[in-house]
């Protein structure tokens, strides 16, 4: 099946009042067993090839900035300050954003989204929720917006406020209107506009995926589109002939008097691209360039290096040397051609010296190294700076003040997690198990390499066969791999288990699960649990009492965790779990 976004959009809208339902009868508290499990340490290693090979020289970075699943990038300026934001779909809290000086270094300073009043996605999919989040200031009242698409709710399109990103955002104000991937744009006379996808006009599709961006005059006062102003702007795509599918993600600049109309065209997936368009008004008519795209890898060989694919989705910006700049979602696929890791956030020079902008060697294979602009000094992985290439990430869970990597799926982290007095997370279990398209109580940490090594500690003496906490590799509830502790009778076992949907989501057709092994293990002691990947590759170990890494399962496909076999928009998630609603026997 082929998964779009606008499917998705109208397919869960539909059955929004009954998720509304659902949701109510999802938020009873959380069931605590007698011996709660206690993770005392997670260590996360990076060891793809690529940045073996490609190793930084001191004027060098690396790109993807945002390894992982940071898809959908959306970037302002303000002053000398730069803050972007990505997409986050049902995890919580939602839309992580980030903070630079320099477009090189950047630091998480929280997330747009990170309250249960903003986010409504207690019963929503996996690749449901948060689409598309786009960032802007307007000088006029020295605020700043982020709109964007909740796919859950019964919200629909939504814009939030600040006039301090470091100090958190507003309540959440519903649009009225339409579609997905709304932008907003402030023009010098004050002026504002809302552009965004739509289906076109009642009885005018002319194709499967033929879409519309349309724009509307925004009412700054009241924080709404004004009614009766909205005007299609592009039909289509660059080209309505050649029947362009997917046109989204559409932002407008404004560059010595003229207007600028960028958007995705192709869909998300292989044919992706950026197209840009001009005209002298911000409602147009817009004429396209005659050089789109602007921005693909959908051209060239699958036989070549450190293939980088999908890249579109973009969003302009000036950097500190005047120059301008390009953040955009592509993504790294295995050695299989599967993509495990999700889209990610890519940066590229954007040479603007004629009258349309380009991003610079954006035409050819992408590199996995940029020279820094002058003057900047890498900084990743250092001073809180957001780490890039092959690095090490390492937990003690000292305190509760958790890095803001560490998400949570459907609902905050802080209704199962707390510190136990002598250190150690400890995961309240939820009823739910990983299956449920509830929250579950899972801490979550995205794969950030194709090649990659999680080893934690877990002391836990499960009471039940209801019982069982271990680590879970999470594409979404219909995908993942469960590696925990559990009770059959008397003796406590280990067991790695498999869980896909056979064909598309529909009434009837739920997840089978399968147990890959299963092995008596004695819980006296912590035991180690860890997960070895070498891209397609996955392998599961564990050590008791210390002692040398015994293989369980053998090497599993990591298939399951690819968007190309799960679809939907995110990458495999891996996760510290527990649940007192097992369904797991070994």
């Amino acid at each position: 099946m082929k998964y779009t976004k606008q499917f998705t959009f109208w397919m869960l809208m539909m059955f929004a009042a009954c998720l509304n339902v659902v949701a109510q009868k999802s938020k009873k508290k959380a069931t605590t067993p007698g011996n709660v499990p206690v993770f005392t340490q997670f260590v996360y290693k990076g060891n793809d090839a690529v940045y073996n090979e490609n190793p930084l020289k001191e004027d060098e970075f690396y790109t993807p900035i945002l390894q992982g699943c940071y898809p959908d990038p959306s970037i302002v300026r303000r002053g000398d300050d730069y803050f972007l934001v990505v997409s986050s779909f049902s995890m919580f809290p939602g839309v992580p954003i980030f903070h630079s000086k320099d477009l090189v270094n950047w630091k998480q300073i929280g997330h747009v989204l990170d309250r249960p009043s903003q986010l409504k996605v207690e019963t929503a999919g996996v690749s449901s929720g948060i689409y598309a989040p786009a960032i802007t200031y307007n000088p006029h009242n020295e605020t700043f917006y982020m709109i964007t698409t909740q796919i859950a709710g019964g919200i629909g399109n939504m814009v939030v406020k600040t006039k301090d990103p470091f100090k958190g955002w507003g309540d959440v104000i519903k649009l009225n209107f339409n579609g997905i991937d709304p932008s907003l744009f402030f023009d010098d006379d004050g002026k504002a506009y809302v552009v965004h996808n739509d289906a076109p006009d009642p009885g005018k599709e002319l194709y499967n995926g033929h879409r519309v961006i349309k724009i509307w005059e925004y009412d700054v006062e009241k924080d709404d589109v004004i009614p009766g102003t909205d005007k299609i702007i592009v039909d289509g795509g660059v080209d309505l002939s050649q029947k362009p599918i997917w046109i989204e993600a559409p932002h407008i600049y404004k560059k010595n008097g003229k207007y600028y109309l960028m958007c995705a065209e192709g869909g998300t997936a292989d044919w992706h691209s950026e197209v840009i368009f001009i005209s002298d008004h911000p409602k147009g008519p817009y004429k396209p360039a005659p050089n789109n795209p602007i921005l693909t890898q959908r051209y060239l060989g699958k036989d070549r290096k450190n293939r980088v694919e999908w890249a579109g989705h973009a969003d302009l910006v000036e950097g500190p040397d005047g120059k301008y700049y390009g953040v955009f979602l592509a993504i790294r696929p295995n050695n299989k051609g599967r993509v495990n890791t999700g889209r990610e956030t890519f940066v590229l020079p954007v040479d603007w010296s004629g009258t349309f902008p380009v991003f610079e060697n954006g035409l050819i294979p992408l590199k996995p190294k940029l020279p820094t602009p002058a003057g900047v000094k890498n900084l990743n992985g250092k001073d809180g700076y957001f780490p890039n290439g092959n690095f090490t990430i390492e937990e003690h869970f000292k305190n509760i003040n958790l890095d803001y990597r560490w998400i949570a799926m459907r609902g905050p982290r802080e209704n199962f997690i707390s510190i136990a007095p002598q250190g150690g997370l400890v995961i309240n279990p939820f009823e739910n198990n990983i299956k449920a398209q509830k929250p579950v109580s899972a801490l979550f940490h995205r794969q950030q390499h194709n090649s990659f090594e999680v080893t934690t500690t877990l002391k836990y003496a499960p009471q039940s066969e209801k019982d069982l906490a271990g680590l879970v590799c999470y594409q979404s509830e219909a995908f993942n791999y469960v590696f925990g502790i559990t009770k059959k009778g008397n003796e406590n076992y280990i067991v790695l288990a498999r869980t896909e949907r056979k064909g598309p989501p529909r009434p009837g057709n739920a997840p089978q699960t399968t147990i890959i092994a299963s092995a008596p293990i004695d819980v006296k002691n912590p035991v180690q649990l860890q997960i070895v990947a070498d891209h397609d590759d996955y392998k599961f170990n564990y050590s008791v009492n210390g002692g040398a890494f015994q293989n369980l399962g053998g090497t599993v496909s990591g298939d399951i965790l690819s968007t190309n076999v799960a679809g939907g928009f995110t990458g495999n998630l891996i996760g510290l779990y527990a649940t007192s609603g097992n369904d797991i026997l070994p």
